[in-house]
């Protein structure tokens, strides 16, 4: 249950019933949707969008990023959906965007023959609905069937409906699952397994599912069949089907205590069996009848110590005969500089990406005789990015990007079996980066750790802290920050410029579960400190000064903002807090919150978690008579994940307190910048505008 998974209007329920907090002056603008909260985001909605279009940085800036994001000269994403390839795709004249087909044979043209299969906006239009794609689940090795996700404005909850990608169109009396945070997965072409919100009262304090039922094919939804059910107390439950190449099957159910603690089940057709793995790990995928797991602990088992970070297999037969006690071997081990990023089956590989030092390896594993793996480094380019974007399990066909801050994306095709590769598709460059430079430096955090990040700058910087800096980080639920080609980014403030600094801070997983857990909870000190520590050493390198440093980062990384601004004001010119966590003491009160006290801690259980939060707390660390910076506050109304509450009520602080501050809350976007790309440019523009008015003029 990772961030950058898919994981998917009743989990708002948490967003418009919070509990009252009879301290808290602001609480009542947690309602979500009533008149008087919706009045005040109308009212400081209006107010910074008339100071920020208002300049004269405007309007160049939100031309630059339209014409950037809606660019018919972009890389269509692939999607290898049995032996067609799929895209989903938005340009001006689909803002919404369309989900289309070819064949892999025609994807490599320069100009692809596309059958349209949806069109978002045709269907909004048609039902009257705000929709927003959520993505196609379909059953392994073939095209059909497929279960469409629809959204209503971005929401992570989703109603799914059955659609046949052969003839492009939905399928009469199909399957549908109403709208819910939910996940399904096929069992087979005429059932599948579903969690969702059955009664409109099966979703756990964190607003996930936690009852799954077997739906088959014409069945009523009333009439299902419950296999599995957790409690309201857990995470959630998810549900998911292994296959690979040979046809094996394995279907999973997982419960999830916390964030990072799960319980991983068989879903057999006479009931389901615990399976014996550690809490901190994830059956990730399945090749030749061998069924690979992820570790994020520790695993001892007949005398052997798997470490963190491992990957290990177990024997598909042998774990169907007997789950609760597994034979596990090693498949893969980090070096001391080494993080596994993730893993993705074709039909006889098992394709690893990792990082080096936070530099992308992709290496192809075959399964070999005696329990051996023989593997392959894909000969790709050094120092960048490099991320699976799809493969499938009727062939050894991959598609890879390869990417960094200076060079444009490349997607790349791989025969995973062979190690070819071949570049099919390239993105024009969108910025001159001609007179750029990439560097990566280390600062010394508090307690002598050595912290990584990279700076992208001018040649000829000169080093008197006269640069404008951005400088941005994530630092938890061991998402890894590495190196990407943004157009936006170079467009709008390399070339008027400005240097931009990526940090791997604690908490990420750059490193690997150490990495991460150094932060975890009350320890989470650690992360902040790193994160001021860069910016201090690139005071102390005289790239850039206080005067000319500004910070931005998106949910989790918005908590960071909201405490670099309160811990250390003195450092930074502007802060960006965007689709935040601000308010710690209330976290499992607003949204789905609750889930992710894996990560943060229980401050209504644990005294010293709530200590903890007590004085780090954005929203209550702002105290009167300090000198902040004039934040840039950014979040969105459809945000069911997070919440807009958080960022609401900071800014309804630091008026009380008469300070000043920038407001915008998108009213559609869910967990993201916007719906569709014209909001994505408004919302971008209005962002740089601030960054460029406080740091270059």
């Amino acid at each position: 249950m990772h961030l950058r998974t898919l994981a998917a209007a009743l989990a708002l329920m948490p967003i418009s019933a919070p509990a009252l907090a009879e301290d808290d002056p602001h609480v009542w603008l947690e309602e979500w949707s009533t008149p008087r909260a919706t009045k005040w985001v109308e009212e400081h909605n209006a107010q910074t969008d008339k100071r920020l279009t208002a300049s004269p940085h405007y309007t160049p800036l939100r031309d630059e990023a339209l014409a950037i994001l809606g660019a018919k000269d972009r890389i269509p994403t692939p999607n290898l959906t049995g032996d067609l390839v799929t895209n989903f795709w938005q340009d001006p004249e689909h803002l919404r965007g369309i989900w289309r087909k070819t064949n892999l044979a025609d994807y490599g043209n320069a100009e692809p023959k596309w059958q349209v299969l949806l069109d978002i906006d045709a269907l909004g239009k048609a039902e009257g609905k705000s929709y927003v794609w959520k993505g196609a689940n379909c059953l392994g090795r073939n095209e059909n069937p497929c279960m469409v996700g629809l959204s209503i404005g971005g929401e992570d909850a989703v109603e799914a409906r059955e659609f046949d990608v052969v003839r492009g169109q939905f399928v009469q009396n199909g399957f549908l699952i109403p709208k819910s945070i939910q996940s399904a997965a096929w069992i087979d072409g005429n059932s599948m397994l579903v969690a969702t919100d059955w009664s409109g009262k099966d979703l756990t304090k964190s607003g996930y599912p936690y009852i799954v039922k077997r739906v088959s094919r014409g069945q009523p939804m009333d009439k299902t069949q419950e296999v599995f059910r957790g409690e309201s107390g857990d995470t959630g439950i998810f549900v998911s089907t292994l296959q690979d190449g040979q046809g094996h099957t394995l279907p999973l159910i997982t419960r999830a205590l916390d964030f990072f603690h799960s319980e991983f089940h068989l879903a057999t057709g006479k009931g389901t069996v615990k399976i014996g793995i550690p809490q901190k790990a994830s059956i990730d995928a399945m090749v030749g009848g061998r069924v690979v797991i992820k570790l994020d602990e520790d695993w001892k088992h007949g005398g052997k110590l798997f470490r963190a970070g491992s990957l290990v297999w177990v024997d598909l037969a042998a774990l169907l005969k007997d789950p609760a006690n597994l034979k596990p071997q090693l498949l893969w081990a980090p070096g001391k500089r080494e993080a596994l990023e993730g893993v993705t089956a074709t039909r006889d590989r098992l394709v690893v990406s990792t990082l080096d030092n936070v530099r992308g390896r992709i290496t192809a594993f075959a399964p070999a005789a005696g329990g051996k793996w023989q593997a392959t480094r894909l000969d790709l380019p050094d120092n960048m990015a490099l991320d699976v974007v799809t493969a499938n399990l009727t062939s050894n066909t991959l598609f890879l990007n390869v990417s960094g801050f200076l060079t444009p994306t490349t997607l790349y095709r791989a025969d995973a079996a062979t190690g070819a590769l071949a570049a099919v598709k390239s993105l024009p460059a969108r910025f001159d980066a001609s007179q750029h430079v990439v560097e990566q430096f280390e600062a010394t955090s508090t307690d002598g750790t050595k912290v990584p990040y990279f700076i992208v700058h001018r040649k000829d910087m000169p080093l008197d802290g006269s640069t404008p800096t951005l400088l941005n980080a994530y630092g938890g639920f061991q998402v890894s920050e590495t190196p990407f080609y943004s157009g936006t980014l170079g467009k709008q403030w390399f070339e008027r410029g400005g240097a931009y600094v990526l940090a791997n801070i604690r908490g990420g997983g750059e490193f690997g579960p150490a990495w991460h857990e150094a932060a975890l909870k009350t320890k989470r000190q650690v992360a902040y400190d790193d994160f001021a520590a860069v910016a201090k050493d690139l005071i102390a390198r005289k790239v850039t000064s206080p005067r000319r440093l500004g910070i931005f980062g998106g949910s989790n990384g918005g908590l960071l903002m909201g405490v670099a601004m309160t811990q250390n004001p003195e450092l930074y010119r502007a802060v960006s807090i965007e689709i935040p966590l601000l308010d710690m003491l209330r976290i499992g009160k607003i949204a789905r919150g609750a889930s992710w006290q894996g990560e943060y801690g229980d401050p209504e259980k644990d005294p010293a978690v709530r200590a903890f939060w007590e004085k780090v707390s954005p929203y209550h660390a702002l105290k009167a008579g300090v000198a902040y910076p004039e934040p840039y506050v950014f979040t969105t109304t459809r945000d069911d994940r997070v919440g807009p509450q958080h960022a609401r009520k900071f800014a309804a602080k630091l008026e009380d307190m008469k300070l000043p501050y920038y407001f915008y809350e998108n009213t559609e976007g869910g967990h993201g910048s916007g719906a569709d790309i014209k909001q994505q440019a408004h919302t971008s523009a209005l962002r740089m505008t601030y960054f460029v008015s406080k740091l270059m003029d």
